[in-house]
């Protein structure tokens, strides 16, 4: 008895030193049950009355919502730890000791030193953990609230994971150019007033223009960042720090890697990828993962480009080399490869007294003849081939298309009409396949627990395996027959796209980059010395790749031109 009027007397007595900081934290990592207890107003009345009841005065309330308490890397944490070291509060206080944090070896650390080092009590409420006094289990429930943000973090990583391979998206905004469907959780709907922006983007960097290029012409056509859209709707409050400087102007200014994210990212044309980052427990995101390890799953949602203009522009921003000297980039550039080694050819000027540009591989030029041979183009030899094999292509096509165009119309409405049939028909066929799949599991479950026969059982799987075969083929066939349509209307589209350029009279990176895929050039040496160089050009959306191989010769000579469509 005497024992607890000494403790009662010694609180009494030390009350009206206390400048108590209350410090209340919320985590997303947090489940529904314990967040709807700890809610941050919960946490901050419960406390206050607790102060209250022993005459304390409040300095302070420190307030973290929304973060996880993995690390300190928490605003009021920080602010609350310096008012602790410049005296400030001498008293802590915090609903749990998990609200401190729940990585064990940070938690002890401010428990068992720099609070005691700074003469600064700290209180766990419900944990009735108090550094004025011994607390032998102090540690134990460190080392557990640590345990219960790992298995939450699992749980949630997992959810992620599931969710990624279903296709479903999961991020707090939609990718600019979408947004939100608000009748199904995790599907992505077009945004009409954002969209053509993203069209144009992927435009621009088809047509061989690099990030800057478009961040310019974006900033020029005064076309907001999508920070300030986000903003507009609501969704974010963050600013750009171009709109910081600018708030005028500074909402047109993009930022590169922005732009440069966009043209990776196969949302625009129906998918979605998840799992993006290597993440790891209590550090966070360790890297960025590569687009080929990503869950990537297609035919989401509506496109706003088709998946071969995505893939195109995939190419050339992998290809895409460094300027030259003076800043511009070659009229070629991110198109013409080795053959051999597979590494780009670079441009440069010739020691001659009348110097003129060729190409060469980067190989030979860095590392010399022992990796690569130099596979020397003349730049004029190249550009008029190029030119020449375009006009042959694009005459060819006027040609055949003249001749087709009647034809064509007329099949392609009939063709339209009877895809539609067979498209509901092998949605029936994949449902019904489904609940066969299903049947079986029922029939082996109902076999084991003795509920049919095994005759029953042999007689019935046969004849459901018999309408399975039939099933799958039907769905193989017409699969089939969709990848021959898609071929067809590739062809299409070459026609269509090779015919703009019936008239053409000269090149510039934009055609190039608009029709060609890659010229690769490849080279042979004799046992004489004699180098023989030969170049061939493949184009974007050209169905059948007949290439023609153009043999170069480094002193005169025409190169062969007889292109085929």
């Amino acid at each position: 008895m005497n024992m607890k009027m000494t403790f009662e007397q010694m609180e009494e007595l030390l009350a009206p030193t206390y400048r108590v900081g209350v410090y209340c934290r919320l985590s997303k990592d947090d489940d529904e049950r314990e967040r709807e207890s700890a809610s941050i107003s919960h946490q901050r009345e419960m406390m206050l009355d607790f102060c209250a009841k022993r005459g304390w005065s409040v300095e302070h309330v420190y307030v973290d919502d929304g973060y996880s308490g993995l690390n300190q890397n928490r605003p009021d944490l920080q602010k609350l730890l310096d008012d602790v070291e410049n005296k400030r509060i001498n008293l802590v206080i915090t609903k749990d000791y998990s609200r401190l944090g729940r990585n064990h070896l940070e938690t002890e650390y401010l428990r068992e030193d720099f609070f005691p080092r700074h003469n600064c009590r700290y209180i766990a409420m419900n944990d009735n953990i108090d550094t004025l006094y011994d607390d032998e289990y102090a540690p134990f429930k460190a080392v557990i609230n640590e345990q219960y943000s790992k298995d939450i973090s699992k749980k949630v990583h997992s959810s992620y994971a599931s969710q990624a391979a279903k296709g479903r998206f999961t991020g707090n905004v939609a990718p600019f150019g979408y947004v939100k469907d608000p009748n199904e959780k995790g599907h992505l709907i077009i945004d009409e007033e954002t969209a053509p922006y993203v069209k144009q983007i992927f435009e621009w960097a088809r047509d061989g223009h690099g990030t800057a290029f478009i961040k310019r012409r974006l900033e020029e056509q005064k076309v907001p960042c999508p920070t300030w859209w986000n903003r507009q709707r609501g969704f974010r409050e963050h600013y750009t720090k171009w709109e910081i400087q600018d708030p005028e102007n500074g909402k047109y200014v993009w930022d590169e890697t922005v732009i440069g994210d966009m043209l990776i990212n196969p949302v625009y044309y129906g998918a979605i990828s998840g799992q993006k980052k290597n993440y790891k427990f209590k550090i966070g995101v360790l890297s960025d993962k590569k687009p080929e390890d990503w869950i990537t799953v297609e035919n989401m949602h509506d496109p706003i480009i088709d998946q071969d203009t995505f893939e195109i522009v995939g190419e050339k921003m992998e290809s895409r080399k460094c300027t030259r000297g003076d800043g511009t980039y070659s009229l070629f550039a991110g198109l013409i490869k080795c053959g051999e080694c597979g590494k780009a050819l670079t441009i440069r000027k010739t020691n001659a007294k009348n110097p003129i540009n060729i190409y060469a591989c980067v190989t030979y030029n860095r590392h010399g003849k022992n990796h690569c041979t130099q596979h020397r183009v003349e730049f004029d030899r190249l550009y008029d081939i190029c030119l020449k094999e375009i006009q042959g292509l694009a005459k060819q096509a006027l040609d055949a298309g003249d001749i087709a165009e009647d034809l064509a119309a007329a099949y392609d409405a009939e063709q339209r009409a009877q895809t539609e049939v067979k498209q509901r028909q092998n949605i029936k066929a994949k449902d019904r396949l489904e609940a066969l799949d299903r049947m079986v599991a029922r029939l082996y479950e109902d076999l084991l627990a003795e509920k049919i026969s095994e005759s029953t059982f042999e007689s019935m799987m046969a004849k459901t395996q018999k309408e399975q075969d039939l099933l799958r083929k039907q769905i193989a066939e017409f699969e089939e027959t969709a990848g021959n349509e898609e071929e067809s209307e590739s062809a299409k589209k070459w026609l269509d796209l090779i015919k703009e350029y019936s008239d053409i009279t000269e090149l510039d990176a934009e055609t190039l980059n608009r029709l060609i895929k890659q010229i690769v050039v490849h080279e042979e040496i004799d046992p004489d010395g004699t180098r023989n160089i030969s170049l061939e050009i493949h184009y974007n959306f050209k169905p059948i790749d007949d290439s023609v191989k153009h043999q170069i010769s480094n002193t005169s000579g025409e190169a062969s031109t007889s292109p085929g469509i």
